[in-house]
Formats: C-alpha cells, sequence, structure tokens
C-alpha cells in the first residue's frame, strides 16, 4: 500500500490550507483514497496554521497526522514544533527566506527553498506556498502537468481563475529551485 502524510504548517495567511487543499485535490484527481484536516489558531490571518493531509492507495482510516512523510514548514515555530515528528527517511522543506536555522536532525531529506524572496522577486508575493509545493512535488517525482492541472482547477474557485497561470508560474518557479 502506497501512502503520504504530509503536514503543512506556517502562519495563518500564508497558504498553508490551500497547498494541503490543492495536495488532497490532486490525489483525488489522480483516483487516490484522501483526507484532509485543517487546524488554524484563534485568528486565522498571524495566528498558526497547519494542515494534516493523507494520499493513499487504500482507504485512510484516521486523518491525524503525528508521524508525517512530509513535512512543510513556512515559519521557524513550524519548524521547532514539527521536526522532530517526521519519519526517519522522511522529508522537510522549509523557506529559507522565513527560517535561518538548519534542520537539527540527519536522518531526512532537508529542502532549503527561498520561497518568499522567490515570491517577490517573481511579482507573486502571495504565492510562496505553491514555490515550495513546486520544490516538494518535484523531489517526490510526483510533479507531472496535468496533476497539477487538475488539482489546480479544483481548488482555485471559478471567481479567481485570474490566479491559475500565477499559481502554474509559482509551482514551476519551485520545481526549478
Amino acid at each position: 500500500m502506497a501512502s503520504t502524510q504530509f503536514l503543512f504548517s506556517g502562519f495563518g495567511g500564508q497558504g498553508i490550507l490551500f497547498a494541503g487543499k490543492f495536495i488532497a485535490y490532486k490525489g483525488l484527481t489522480e483516483d487516490k483514497q484522501v483526507s484532509w484536516l485543517p487546524s488554524y489558531g484563534p485568528e486565522m490571518r498571524g495566528g498558526t496554521a497547519s494542515c494534516s493531509v493523507i494520499v493513499s492507495d487504500e482507504p485512510v482510516g484516521s486523518p491525524i497526522v503525528s508521524n508525517p512523510d512530509v513535512l512543510v514548514a513556512l515559519n521557524l515555530p513550524s519548524l521547532d514544533r514539527f521536526e522532530k515528528d517526521v519519519k526517519p527517511g522522511g522529508y522537510i522543506f522549509c523557506d529559507s527566506t522565513l527560517i535561518e536555522r538548519k534542520v537539527e536532525r540527519t536522518d531526512v531529506k532537508v529542502f532549503y527553498i527561498p520561497a518568499t524572496g522567490l515570491a517577490s522577486e517573481n511579482g507573486i508575493p502571495t504565492l510562496a506556498n505553491m514555490i515550495v509545493m513546486g520544490k516538494m512535488l518535484k523531489e517526490l517525482g510526483d510533479y507531472s502537468q496535468e496533476g497539477i492541472e487538475n488539482g489546480l482547477k479544483k481548488v482555485i474557485s471559478a471567481k479567481r481563475a485570474d490566479m491559475m497561470g500565477l499559481n502554474f508560474k509559482a509551482l514551476e518557479l519551485g520545481a526549478n529551485s
């Protein structure tokens, strides 16, 4: 059974829940079993936000992710809180623009992406989350144009369809970083 447990975490307003929903919808469009469980502090913007996603070939028994295969940390408090929980051999993706320290563990694969800096430099300041998603999907060997397009079509509302191209740009920036 192939199953991947993801944990996305950062400040509210960084697109944590959107990134998790994108991965969940991408999995659904690829006929996977999926769970998506958001969690956030009392204020959505500025408070902490995290999101657990499980993508599996088999039905998902519980949406709780205690020991993720993949951690996406978009701020230092998230890395501090969840670094120890990642399974040995797992992956940690950090926004190195906002996280200055290095991961202390040596039994995980770590990627430092200057996502917030890249997003600002490329005129897409609100899409650092998707830059990290592009890098993550590439490193996991799951970066397919069709899967990404299908996932984005599900997660981006018709009202925000103008954001489709910018999200693709962000994903490509991440994949090529």
